[in-house]
């Protein structure tokens, strides 16, 4: 019995599909929130760096 497999043709001479503009401003939303959270950690170890690791460090050694 002979198996035949699908092959996915594929051109590589056409363009990747463009983004959709919902998409292109759902990125730009995402990159806004992400910078505006990575500032707000910034700020917090400027002012509070040594609390922040203390609070990491492990008691008793373990």
């Amino acid at each position: 019995m002979r198996q035949e497999k699908n092959r996915k043709h594929i051109d590589h001479d056409e363009d990747p599909p463009t983004p959709t503009p919902r998409g292109a401003n759902r990125r730009h939303e995402l990159d806004g929130a992400a910078e505006s959270l990575l500032e707000e950690i910034d700020d917090v170890l400027e002012d509070n760096a040594d609390e922040f690791v203390r609070s990491y460090i492990q008691k008793g050694g373990q």
